[in-house]
């Protein structure tokens, strides 16, 4: 690769670079600010700069899920995204997110919880643990549903696995297929639950399941009331779409770093550094058109997701590092990324 060509790709992180100098800035401060010592700080740092590479590592297949609905965004719709979007991201997902979740718990006011989240970091930790099984479940369930509408899709004609794939495109024609096999997993996890929160797994993925199909159509009926102005174009409905993946997404990896700190905002200085990287990565693989050129990437990404929502179910019930799942979507998407470069050697 020339060295043109790595400052031009180098550049589409300029904003992502600037937010991670300001980031673990800002991380020395919280630390000295907490503890009030220079081992205090220094610790802060570490824990927000793990959190980064953690968001990041586990951030590739958002990035390129992101990728595909975007490029087919019109381009208004585009640039809110890249802009409104990261700070819903940022700042909705990794602070007001965590902070609601307490306040519903709890049920307090969010300027209590968000009091409860600086005077009381461990009571705060642990109302969002007992919270854990239910976003799982949740957020497990609409990640599995993008999953499987992407292999259940009928005008899918590119397969990576092919006889898999091939398998699940034929069984598309029947309507709704992908929803029957995602209640089947469901109810298979749900066994493995205790008692007393089967009925309450079973009862949040099926919210998680309503709140896919929910937004699946509002966006189609968005888009088509305004296609006359995007020239056919996705806007407003794929949005509010990527809000939503985006969310959940970000669920497991909000619930997890609390596994690192108890203090929301390190984990909103470490989590909001990742997230400026998908934003990157996203315009990157976007403006390159990197996924017409490596065709099998997409398929890793959706391959990754459907690990990543099983990983989410079962969660509550074994500890799953999170560096595990990281290193299951690099995996899955370097081997997609190998085997295009195959296919475009053998074109």
């Amino acid at each position: 690769m020339s060295v043109t060509s790595s400052r031009s790709i180098l550049t589409y992180f300029s904003w992502a670079f600037a937010f991670t100098a300001l980031g673990l800035l800002l991380s020395l401060w919280v630390g000295w600010s907490f503890t009030g010592t220079v081992q205090g700080m220094w610790s802060v740092f570490f824990i927000c700069l793990v959190l980064s590479i953690l968001e990041i590592s586990l951030s590739f297949d958002n990035a390129v899920v992101n990728a595909n609905i975007l490029k087919r965004m019109d381009p208004v719709w585009q640039k809110r995204f890249l802009t409104w979007g990261i700070l819903i991201a940022v700042f909705g997902m990794r602070i007001v997110f965590p902070v609601m979740v307490v306040s519903i718990a709890a049920g307090t006011g969010p300027i209590e919880a968000l009091k409860l989240a600086v005077n009381n970091p461990d009571r705060y930790a642990e109302i969002m643990h007992v919270a854990h099984p239910k976003i799982a479940a949740f957020g497990g369930a609409f990640l599995l549903m993008v999953a499987l509408s992407f292999f259940f899709d009928p005008d899918k004609d590119e397969h990576w696995f092919g006889p898999i794939e091939r398998g699940c495109t034929r069984c598309s024609v029947m309507r709704g297929v992908e929803a029957a096999l995602a209640l089947v997993i469901i109810l298979i996890v749900a066994t493995l639950y205790p008692d007393g929160a089967r009925a309450e797994f079973v009862t949040m993925a099926l919210y998680g399941m309503m709140t896919f199909f929910a937004v699946e159509f509002l966006g189609r009926m968005l888009d088509s009331n305004q296609a006359g102005l995007t020239a056919g174009k996705a806007g407003l409905g794929a949005f509010l779409y990527l809000e939503v993946l985006d969310a959940s997404f970000s669920f497991d990896g909000v619930i997890g770093a609390f596994a690192l700190s108890q203090n929301l905002f390190v984990i909103a200085i470490g989590l909001g550094i990742g997230a400026m990287y998908v934003r990157s990565m996203t315009i990157a693989l976007v403006e390159r058109e990197v996924l017409s050129e490596f065709r099998f990437l997409e398929h890793g990404a959706f391959y990754a997701i459907l690990v990543l929502a099983v990983i989410m179910f079962i969660q509550p019930l074994m500890h799953i590092p999170e560096v595990i799942t990281g290193l299951i979507g690099v995996v899955l998407i370097g081997a997609a990324l190998k085997s295009s470069y195959k296919g475009r050697s053998t074109a």
